[in-house]
């Protein structure tokens, strides 16, 4: 449905230019177009959640749906106005999801624990610590199919366990451009897993 641009504010005209340009793989548009609602998709999913660090794993996934469906926006609306709306709604994916499954961290933590306490042992079962080893060895096979610079974000906020600031501080790289380029590093990650039927 072809709507007149007239209809669109000069703002959203100047972020369809930058749409059409990330759609053409223009890698600086992604970044400015983050850079321009980044903190306010921020603040706005904080208030959903009121937890930073879940705030700031939605904030780049409501960047990563978008973007994987960039081919999907239609200038019916700004686009800003679609992007909110994916955020909106994958916010509240997630909280319905934490709510249904309210234990779902915790016994995630508490799987990790066990596992290490399997490893710890003085006789741990040899079929557990197989498959762990195997899960370990095929994630960081993934990991190192990245070019080296995503690599080493992965590295930093999964291995390490960095904060964002952390990790931008480490590389000497503006926080902006650490989340765009972990954002893209994931969506990445989440390709090759598709494609080598990993989950």
């Amino acid at each position: 449905m072809e709507i007149a641009s007239n209809e669109l504010s000069e703002k959203a005209k100047n972020d369809l230019l930058f749409v059409n340009m990330a759609r053409n793989g223009d890698e600086k548009a992604f970044a400015t177009l983050m850079n321009r609602y980044r903190d306010s998709i921020y603040y706005m999913l904080l208030k959903m959640v009121n937890n930073i660090p879940d705030a700031e794993d939605l904030t780049i996934e409501a960047f990563g749906k978008a973007f994987r469906n960039l081919d999907s926006y239609t200038p019916e609306f700004a686009f800003s106005t679609w992007l909110f709306k994916i955020a909106t709604n994958n916010c509240i994916d997630f909280i319905r999801r934490k709510h249904a499954f309210p234990s779902a961290i915790q016994q995630s933590q508490d799987d990790l624990e066990s596992i290490t306490r399997n490893i710890q042992s003085d006789l741990p079962d040899p079929e557990e610590t197989l498959i762990n080893d195997q899960k370990i060895a095929v994630l960081r096979s993934v990991v190192n199919q990245l070019k080296p610079r995503y690599r080493q974000l992965i590295e930093l906020r999964y291995y390490k366990e960095y904060s964002y600031e952390e990790i931008a501080s480490e590389l000497n790289l503006p926080l902006g451009t650490v989340k765009a380029q972990l954002f893209r590093a994931k969506n990445l990650l989440y390709n090759i897993f598709k494609k080598t039927g990993n989950r």
